[in-house]
């Protein structure tokens, strides 16, 4: 795909408060997601597991669904799920904490949630061109060309970020899509013991997921087998452990970043210079890859 991401970050931000009209919505469809993060971008099985392995277990958060019509369901906390074998499902994504970015174009920092790994400073991925690159990112918005659904791309384009979508032909090597019956066990998971989530599902819907929560899912995930509702309980386990010990710098940042936040949208109280010394403490600092910067080749 040929894109013309300098500057924009519109799929890794929620610029919904930017321009509530031009931005799109994940609450769409017939599984309305049960929390309001924009754009959780799905990883698969082994994603989840070279996270967790590589200690970037605080990095990933579950995202359960709300039935549709003739959908299986659950009942946790009062909140109806849709279920398979009544058994929740569930994808991990990456999680998106407030930073102080000006996306797509726009003069002024404001805190906007993005994604853990993106640099508020020069808006590239930490992890592009890497192994932990994910799959949905490297491929987007292939998917969405090859269903003739609205990209991110042109969302922004709408907004007055410019021409983005470059190349409007899906790729031929494009992978199977995220969702759909071939996902089960490789990218949409069912968590196999619902009467462990009381209490979690409810924090997982208000945002309050505490790193136990995020943990139990990411190690149903790791477990779980592609094609089908089995999960293996001994890879269960020890994910679930050492994504719940995780304390990296990702977890690190983000607690930083939610702490300093203001409301979503409100404009930075920090010049270019100030802004820049905090990105370096609390990212560059604490370990965080680096970017090349859009001075460089692309």
């Amino acid at each position: 795909m040929e894109l013309d991401c300098e500057g924009c970050a519109g799929c890794c931000v929620d610029w919904r408060p930017l321009d509530p009209a031009a931005a799109g919505s994940d609450r769409t469809g017939p599984r309305p997601p049960l929390d309001d993060a924009y754009d959780l971008v799905p990883l698969t099985r082994d994603e989840v597991a070279r996270f967790v392995d590589d200690g970037l277990g605080d990095a990933v958060i579950p995202r359960l669904f709300r039935p549709a019509e003739r959908d299986d369901s659950v009942r946790i906390d009062g909140v109806d799920l849709a279920a398979v074998d009544e058994r929740p499902v569930f994808v991990v994504g990456l999680r998106k904490p407030p930073k102080p970015v000006a996306p797509i174009g726009t003069d002024e920092p404001r805190w906007l949630d993005a994604c853990a790994f993106l640099d508020p400073t020069t808006l590239q991925c930490r992890i592009h061109d890497t192994d932990r690159y994910p799959r949905t990112c490297s491929t987007y918005p292939g998917h969405n060309l090859d269903l003739g659904a609205e990209t991110e791309c042109e969302r922004v384009e709408a907004a007055g970020g410019g021409d983005r979508l470059l190349d409007d032909e899906p790729p031929d090597d494009l992978p199977a899509p995220p969702f759909g019956p071939q996902a089960l066990g490789a990218t949409v998971f069912a968590y196999p013991d619902p009467d462990d989530l009381d209490g979690a599902v409810a924090r997982l819907r208000d945002g309050e997921a505490t790193p136990d929560d995020r943990a139990r899912f990411a190690g149903a995930a790791v477990g779980s087998r592609p094609g089908s509702l089995s999960v293996n309980r001994e890879r269960m386990v020890e994910a679930r452990e050492r994504a719940r010990a995780a304390d990296s710098w990702v977890g690190r940042a983000i607690e930083a970043w939610t702490e300093r936040a203001g409301e979503d949208g409100d404009r930075v109280a920090l010049d270019g210079e100030a802004r820049e010394r905090l990105v370096r403490e609390l990212e560059d600092d604490a370990g965080a890859p680096g970017t090349p910067g859009w001075d460089a080749e692309k």
